[in-house]
């Protein structure tokens, strides 16, 4: 009987033994599971709505609710000046739209710095920032880089004419110029409006009935700008350098001094030392 109920006994601690070894596996499981949870929790990228295009857009297009849809963006990789509302973009009710200022294109986010405010006039003047004014360029500046530009780029602008009657030169006049409005391209090249400070404007203007203006585009990545005091001429690019001819050196003959002296019925002149 008591070698029955220690069999019992081993069985029962066996037993007991087994179950809190198959516990522990189990809190071990569910504690890594629990981890890697953690884990892939801690790796999800936390995303939030906002708006961006339905469709393209260029400069001057009205942007109403028809041209706009909610997108998921990187929460941590947020632009500034997005919009997350509809009252956020339509602060003045969805008959109201705002004015593109910059191309978009489809599942770009919208910005305050893309759009006008909501109600401002549709035209150039949507266009400009505060104490801006647009300053138009001929066709024909553009028409070597008529497929090339686009809205939002910057331009350099130089100058070629000539200075008080001299002779030609080239330089540089303004640089980093942004460009905000231009036509469709044709033969000719197409129109450009550049945004330019009043100073600009005046200066430009002058150079404009004092010679010719040419320009060039301006790399994204170039944060400088120009150095305006850039200048050449032709003579400078051919490397022709004047001649200087030096003046012969003035011969100063020694003074000579005279006196005459009468021999009988005759003047004769007598050299005789000079006193200095």
């Amino acid at each position: 009987m008591r070698a029955l109920f220690g069999l019992v006994l081993l069985v029962g601690m066996g037993l007991a033994g087994f179950a809190v070894y198959m516990v522990n596996q189990y809190m071990d499981t569910q504690a890594s599971a629990l981890e890697r949870e953690r884990q892939r929790s801690a790796n999800i990228v936390q995303t939030v709505e906002i708006y961006s295009p339905a469709r393209d857009l260029t400069y001057g297009d009205l942007l109403t609710i028809d041209d706009v849809q909610v997108m998921r963006y990187a929460q941590d990789f947020l632009p500034q000046g997005v919009f997350a509302t509809e009252e956020e973009l339509f602060p003045k009710g969805l008959n109201t739209p705002r004015v593109v200022r910059i191309p978009m294109q489809v599942n770009e986010p919208i910005l305050t710095s893309k759009v006008t405010e909501a109600g401002a006039p549709q035209g150039i003047t949507a266009l400009l920032d505060p104490g801006m004014r647009a300053f138009p360029l001929p066709n024909g500046m553009t028409q070597a880089f008529a497929g090339e530009i686009r809205t939002s780029d910057l331009i350099d602008l130089y100058w070629v004419g000539r200075v008080d009657g001299g002779r030609e030169i080239s330089r540089l006049v303004k640089s980093r110029m942004e460009i905000i409005s231009m036509d469709e391209p044709d033969a000719s090249g197409r129109g450009v409006v550049i945004q330019v400070s009043q100073e600009d404007f005046a200066d430009l203007q002058v150079l404009t009935a004092a010679g010719r203006l040419s320009l060039t585009p301006v790399g994204r990545s170039d944060l400088e700008a120009g150095d305006t005091t850039i200048e050449t001429n032709i003579r400078d690019v051919l490397g022709i350098v004047d001649t200087v001819i030096e003046a012969a050196p003035e011969v100063v003959e020694a003074e000579r001094c005279f006196v005459t002296q009468r021999s009988g019925t005759e003047r004769i002149q007598v050299e005789v030392e000079c006193n200095n």
